[in-house]
């Protein structure tokens, strides 16, 4: 017995000949709730160590701007090298009769990988902290606080548009996705992560940062934020269909679980590296 799939429309709105997807407004609506949440933070002094927040509002509103690049540039192009590099040796597409377009940039072929959009935005907080004399580790802090939120927005998109679904199963809360060539009853996968990855993990970091002081020790919020996330991930991939057309990978292991493990092992040495670390600096710019 299988609940019904609500089959909501992915268009949320159609504005004359162009659609508002929901996939869309998940990204906006993650980086736009993120933001906010994070200005919250700033204002808490009792959360961060002797020097205060490791930024400014001035600045934080700046670093949104590149943080949301980020987000895009390295999830799609993470897609297109870890899951599906057949697209770079396609064809270009015209676009419009006239303009061509790298196939990485076709954003109807295929999807975008979290763990592409992981390292995007590494390495644009990297350069901004750089650029503005910040200790890149707190800065990395502040944002692991909000990135549950944006995982959250997403895979309720990757549910409504019914991607990303579970193997087959016949239990209580299974699914039939109208976009399964089989048409089986299926794990919700999406919702699975929307839980864990999403919900579960704000929480586990929201009591961390509240009440165990880990903005106070640099780096310490990032490891748990990535171990939380590996960790979710390569339990769910034990429900989530592989990708067809990836090889088989021995020992059952999937695409996920691969990319997952090193950042298990990152993270838990970033949180083993800080437990008896002092609290260090924020260099802090002015705005």
């Amino acid at each position: 017995m299988s609940l019904p799939y609500p089959n909501i429309d992915p268009v949320a709105v159609q504005l004359g000949p162009l659609p508002i997807r929901w996939y869309s407004l998940a990204y906006i609506g993650g980086l736009a709730a993120g933001w906010w949440y994070l200005t919250r933070l700033l204002k808490n002094a009792s959360i961060w160590g002797k020097d205060g927040a490791p930024i400014t509002r001035a600045l934080l509103d700046d670093v949104i701007f590149w943080v949301a690049i980020g987000v895009m540039a390295g999830g799609r192009l993470g897609y297109v090298l870890f899951y599906e590099p057949s697209i770079l040796l396609a064809p270009w597409e015209p676009i419009l009769g006239f303009l061509p377009f790298p196939p990485a940039l076709m954003m109807w072929n295929g999807g975008m990988s979290f763990h592409g959009g992981l390292i995007g935005v590494t390495l644009v907080g990297y350069f901004f902290s750089r650029k503005h004399n910040l200790n890149p580790l707190s800065l990395g802090d502040l944002f692991a606080c909000a990135a549950p939120i944006g995982l959250f927005f997403g895979r309720i998109a990757n549910f409504i548009n019914a991607e990303l679904y579970g193997r087959p199963w016949d239990g209580p809360w299974s699914m039939v996705f109208p976009t399964d060539p089989d048409r089986l009853p299926r794990h919700p996968s999406q919702l699975y992560e929307a839980a864990l990855e999403g919900i579960l993990l704000f929480i586990v970091i929201r009591i961390a940062t509240h009440s165990f002081g880990l903005l106070k020790r640099p780096g310490a919020a990032i490891g748990l934020f990535i171990a939380g996330y590996a960790a979710s991930r390569i339990f769910v991939e034990n429900f989530r269909e592989p990708d067809a057309h990836l090889p088989d990978f021995p020992l059952g292991l999937t695409m996920g679980m691969m990319l997952s493990a090193p950042m298990l092992a990152l993270g838990l040495w970033l949180i083993w590296r800080t437990r008896t670390a002092p609290t260090s600096a924020n260099k802090k710019a002015a705005s």
